[in-house]
């Protein structure tokens, strides 16, 4: 009888549980169709590393003379070197047994303006083609040390031509003129050949 009270007053019935809400979040509509630029998030320009990132150096084109002209220089630049070797051996002669035999002092004469020849076929073309690389920026240190050594060299062998005994002078030169003349005639080929050497061992 009590159980029936209980039951009928609604003591008995469950307690009805209580729902969860959770936050409410907006919802965003997917894009319909396929997605264009205009639909994506613009990205910051340190998002890849780009703002850090070294600009990539531009191609410098050349022409097809600059090729031609250089090769003449390698050309000429290896003809030289026999000729120094023998104007050295002519000069050294001429230098312990002055004046020298008339044979001699010609051959001296003509292989020096054979050195003079190709020295002036260098320059033109090194001088040219360094105008024409100047915007190059690989390289650019080796080649404007080579061109300096090279413009020294000239500046030297021009010294070395005008302080050579000629005519009359060859047999009242004196000592200290001649071995002025020999000092600046190995200065000369010897610059030239270093500034051979480095464009041989020096490769960017």
């Amino acid at each position: 009888m009590l159980m029936l009270l209980l039951a009928t007053s609604g003591l008995l019935q469950q307690i009805p549980a209580t729902p969860l809400v959770l936050e409410s979040v907006p919802a965003v509509a997917a894009p319909v169709g396929p997605v264009g630029r205009a639909d994506l998030a613009p990205l910051r320009p340190d998002f890849y590393g780009v703002a850090d990132s070294p600009q990539r150096p531009r191609a410098v084109e050349v022409s097809e003379a600059y090729h031609v002209r250089l090769t003449i220089h390698h050309i000429a630049s290896f003809a030289t070197v026999p000729l120094f070797v023998t104007e050295y051996i002519l000069g050294q002669k001429l230098y312990k047994n002055p004046p020298g035999t008339p044979s001699q002092r010609q051959t001296h004469r003509t292989v020096a303006l054979g050195v003079a020849g190709l020295f002036a076929v260098n320059t033109v073309t090194g001088a040219w083609n360094l105008w024409d690389s100047r915007k190059a920026p690989q390289g650019a240190l080796r080649r404007y040390l080579h061109a300096g050594l090279m413009f020294a060299a000239d500046a030297g062998f021009v010294a070395t031509g005008l302080a050579a005994p000629r005519g009359r002078r060859i047999y009242s030169a004196t000592p200290a003129a001649r071995s002025r003349h020999r000092t600046l005639a190995i200065t000369s080929m010897g610059t030239a050949l270093a500034s051979y050497a480095m464009m041989l061992m020096w490769k960017d």
